[in-house]
């Protein structure tokens, strides 16, 4: 762990899960988080920061607020020396298995058994003076044995071998995670900005100590993940060219996606609240297993007063800069913004499109980026200017562009309307909802931009022209923007209504086990396959 992240107290009020996110990692849920923690200063967090390989996270982006008084980071897939003890086969205890293989049937919807109070006997089961430890799974005849079985009752895909490793490897983690609930200090609320890894760890904190659960997710973590799984080229398809289906995705495929989903379900049974920022996500939430009673919308809020002097920073004269302020990744189709550019500089010669963001995740799409502006004759149009100070840049730009094929509520999007700058987004997450308004009392602001479809730079390009071009539009949407934005979008607002979460959930008593199991179970299972940690965070600018 780098030197000046360490701290270490014996408990804290409120411990913070967070998977490749915060304090490594620049902008969106990572800069929400630092929000968060400085807006309560009386309150003690901790944090259990996860990620993939230490090598993947540079120097820390944030520094830790005085009241983080315990840090510790956790990298899921670092390399570590084999343990030769395991090469000796031992018997393994096959009641053991029995109970997973009823925690499997519970998640595929077989069996009548309640797949929460099966969740809460694994916690013990899988420590490491468990039956199910990592010994047992990786060198015990009654892995092998339920491994096989596993094969031969579920698996499509001709090749054992890759079956089999598959399996070894996904596994790994999930004992690594189950040490970390046993070591972390205790804390009276556990809160993870996600499901997925950091859920898995919160529910089985919750399992083992009773505390209360709070799940809350920028995105749905199991629908960006399926996007990513869904484009991965390392995913291996053995079937011969006559078995594939190409209406089918393959085995591996989905059984990696089937992760993800059992996860997020597990952090919604054990979760005491489930919070969404907005109407679509928190029915998404209930659609994937959570239970609706527990759902909440708490929307993003942002310093409207802080930001409000950049309107008069802004010089009157000919509106011609658009700006993409997030990631260089393919999540945010930098591509279809810079294609947008270079069809509306042909209609406006002098418009410029600036891409601020950080460029080191993906270096090599970065690159791609580059590549296709120069291609694209855009030397003059087309701006690359890396990481920048959100109050630098507003007030010199006239529209905020989101070409995201994936969004939950975009923080950009309300600072740039805090800033008196409209956005033209895709129709993606809450954008809609920003720009056009939910309720009759919102609408009846106006537009404060423009909404075009995924992926379609001819589409975006004359949203551009025609919001640039017009004068008296470009105003009106700036002042819906505006408006909007102070009406139903403040950082007190957002504050306060988690101030309320961490008050009734710090002061509510233990929860037995098996109190939890009789309330209900959304059809939680125990995860079989693994995937890498979100590296880094789904959900940013």
């Amino acid at each position: 762990m780098k030197p000046s992240l360490i701290r270490r107290a014996a408990d804290a009020d409120v411990c913070l899960l967070l998977e490749g996110t915060f304090p490594y990692v620049r902008g969106g849920v990572s800069s929400w988080v630092n929000e968060m923690i400085r807006a309560y200063p009386q309150i003690r967090f901790a944090i259990a920061f996860i990620g993939s390989r230490e090598e993947d996270y540079r120097a820390a982006a944030y520094e830790l607020p005085a009241n983080v008084v315990h840090f510790e980071a956790h990298y899921l897939y670092s390399d570590t020396p084999a343990d030769t003890s395991t090469r000796r086969e031992i018997p393994g205890d096959a009641a053991a298995f029995a109970r997973s293989a009823a925690l499997h049937d519970a998640w595929r919807g077989h069996g009548d058994e309640n797949p929460a109070a099966l969740m809460a006997d694994m916690v013990q089961l899988i420590g490491d003076d468990g039956p199910l430890n990592e010994r047992q799974f990786t060198a015990s005849r009654a892995a092998w044995d339920f491994i096989v079985d596993q094969y031969h009752r579920y698996c499509t895909d001709p090749s054992f071998t890759d079956y089999f490793w598959t399996v070894r490897i996904m596994h790994k983690p999930l004992w690594q995670l189950a040490r970390i609930a046993r070591e972390l200090p205790p804390a009276r609320v556990y809160h993870t900005v996600s499901t997925g890894y950091a859920g898995f760890l919160g529910a089985l904190l919750h399992y083992r100590t009773g505390r209360p659960l709070l799940v809350s997710e920028h995105g749905i973590y199991t629908k960006e993940r399926k996007i990513d799984l869904l484009q991965s080229q390392w995913i291996r398809d053995n079937r011969g060219a006559f078995e594939r289906d190409i209406s089918k995705i393959s085995y591996f495929r989905e059984l990696w996606v089937r992760f993800f989903e059992a996860l997020g379900k597990l952090a919604y049974d054990a979760a005491d609240e489930i919070v969404a920022l907005y109407e679509t996500n928190r029915r998404r939430q209930i659609a994937d297993g959570a239970s609706a009673e527990r759902t909440r919308n708490i929307p993003n809020g942002v310093d409207v007063d802080g930001l409000a002097p950049l309107i008069d920073q802004r010089v009157d004269g000919p509106r011609r800069v658009v700006a993409l302020i997030g990631r260089v990744v393919p999540i945010k189709d930098i591509k279809t913004f810079i294609r947008a550019i270079f069809i509306a500089s042909r209609t406006m010669p002098d418009l410029e499109g600036w891409i601020v963001g950080p460029e080191e995740e993906d270096p090599a799409y970065a690159q791609e980026c580059h590549a296709l502006a120069q291609s694209l004759g855009l030397a003059e149009n087309v701006r690359f200017l890396g990481f920048q100070r959100i109050d630098a840049i507003l007030p010199k730009v006239d529209v905020i562009a989101l070409t995201s094929i994936s969004e939950a509520l975009p923080l950009v999007v309300l600072e740039g309307f805090a800033a008196g700058v409209p956005s033209i987004t895709t129709d993606v997450g809450s954008c809609r909802q920003l720009i056009e308004g939910l309720s009759d009392e919102d609408r009846a602001l106006g537009s404060a931009g423009a909404v075009v479809p995924i992926a379609n730079p001819a589409a975006f390009a004359q949203a551009v022209l025609d919001l640039l071009g017009d004068g008296p539009r470009w105003l009106a949407a700036q002042q819906a923007g505006i408006a909007r934005v102070r009406r139903f979008y403040t950082r007190a607002q957002m504050i306060d209504q988690y101030r309320t979460l961490y008050d009734a959930l710090t002061v509510a008593p233990d929860r037995p086990h098996d109190a939890r199991g009789a309330r209900g179970a959304s059809g939680a299972g125990c995860p079989v396959h693994t995937a890498a940690p979100n590296d880094p965070e789904q959900e940013t600018r």
